[in-house]
C-alpha cells in the first residue's frame, strides 16, 4: 500500500509539471477542481489555493462569528430607554456569552468615545430565562469586554460592561416614583423576582409585597399603605391559579396595575391560561395584562408608566 501511494505520488507530480499554468484553473467550480486534482492535472496545494480554502484563512473574527447567529440592535436603549435583554432559552451558552460580550463592548465604546453617557436605565444589559446548567458553561467561556452575575430566582444574568468601573449610579439616576411587586404565592416569585430584578436594574426602586393572595384576602388589605403610599407609581401583579388578585389590586389601588399570569395551577388551569383570561376579563378599570410568566414584559411596562 505504502508502494502504491508513492508511486501515485510521483505521477500527481510528474503530471502536475506539465500542467497548465494556476491562473488557468481559476473560475472553475468546486467539482471540476476537484476532478482536476483527482485526474493528476493539478496539484492539491494549487486547489487549496484556487478555492480558497486555506488554513490561515479559516479563523473567523469574532465578529463574523456573532454575525452567523446574531444580528445585534445596539441603538435599543437609546430608543427606548429601557435595559437590553437577551432571551437565553433556546440558545446556547456561547451564543448567550458572545452576544451579552459584544453588548458591553458597544457600551464601552460609547463611554470610551465620550458620547453622551448612558443613563442607569441604559447602562443594563441583561439575560432572561437561563438556568443554572447554561450559566455554569458561561462561566468558562471567557468575556473581553465585562463580568457577569448570576441571580437564580429570577434566573438572570446581567452583564457589568468594564467601562462602568469608574461610573457608578447614582441617586440622581433615579425615578421619582417606585414600583411595587406583588405576588399571590410563594410559587410566583420567579416571574415576580424577573420583573422586580430588571427594575433594580434600571435603578427603580421595587417594593415586594409576596404571598398575599386572595386565599387569604387579609394579607392584601394589610398591606394598604404600601400600595397606596404617594411614591407607588405601579403595581405589578404576579399570579396563577384563578389569576384573581390583580382585580383585586385594582380597585384599591389609584396607580396602573400591571397583571402578570403565572403558569402556575393544577389542571383547567392549563398552564397560565386561565389566569390570563381572568385578567382580561377583570372588572377593575385601570389593569393591563401581559403575556403568561413575562416578568421582564411587565417590568417594562411598568417602566414607562412611571417615567
Amino acid at each position: 500500500g505504502v508502494l502504491m501511494i508513492a508511486s501515485r505520488t510521483r505521477f500527481l507530480s510528474r503530471s502536475v509539471q506539465g500542467s497548465r499554468s494556476f491562473s488557468s484553473f481559476q473560475g472553475r467550480s468546486l467539482l471540476e477542481t476537484l476532478e482536476l486534482v483527482k485526474e493528476g492535472k493539478l496539484d492539491p496545494v494549487e486547489a487549496e489555493k484556487i478555492l480558497g480554502t486555506s488554513s490561515t484563512k479559516t479563523t473567523r473574527t469574532p465578529e463574523e462569528t456573532l454575525e452567523a447567529f446574531a444580528n445585534l440592535d445596539h441603538t435599543r436603549t437609546k430608543r427606548t430607554g429601557f435595559p437590553e435583554a437577551v432571551f437565553a432559552e433556546g440558545k446556547t451558552p456561547y451564543q448567550v456569552a458572545k452576544i451579552l460580550d459584544d453588548f458591553a463592548r458597544n457600551l464601552n465604546e460609547r463611554i470610551e468615545n465620550a458620547e453622551v453617557l448612558p443613563n442607569a436605565s441604559q447602562r443594563a444589559i441583561l439575560a432572561t430565562r437561563v438556568n443554572p446548567e447554561q450559566f455554569n458553561e458561561m462561566q468558562e467561556i471567557p468575556l473581553e469586554h465585562g463580568s457577569i452575575q448570576y441571580d437564580q430566582m429570577s434566573r438572570i444574568i446581567t452583564m457589568n460592561a468594564s467601562a462602568l468601573k469608574d461610573l457608578p449610579i447614582t441617586n440622581e439616576d433615579k425615578l421619582a416614583k417606585k414600583i411595587v411587586v406583588a405576588t399571590a404565592g410563594t410559587t410566583d416569585l420567579p416571574v415576580a423576582e424577573e420583573a422586580a430584578v430588571t427594575l433594580e436594574a434600571a435603578n427603580v426602586e421595587v417594593d415586594r409585597i409576596y404571598d398575599c393572595g386572595v386565599a387569604g384576602l387579609h394579607r392584601i388589605i394589610n398591606n394598604l399603605p404600601r400600595l397606596q403610599d404617594p411614591q407607588v407609581g405601579c403595581v405589578i401583579v404576579c399570579a396563577g391559579m384563578d389569576g384573581a388578585l390583580p382585580s383585586v389590586v385594582g380597585g384599591l389601588a389609584s396607580v396602573p396595575v400591571i397583571a402578570c399570569p403565572t403558569s402556575i395551577g393544577y389542571g383547567m388551569s392549563l398552564s397560565g391560561i386561565s389566569a390570563m383570561l381572568t385578567m382580561l376579563n377583570s372588572c377593575s378599570p385601570g389593569v393591563g395584562v401581559v403575556n403568561i410568566d413575562n416578568g421582564f414584559g411587565a417590568a417594562a411596562l411598568a417602566y414607562k408608566c412611571i417615567l
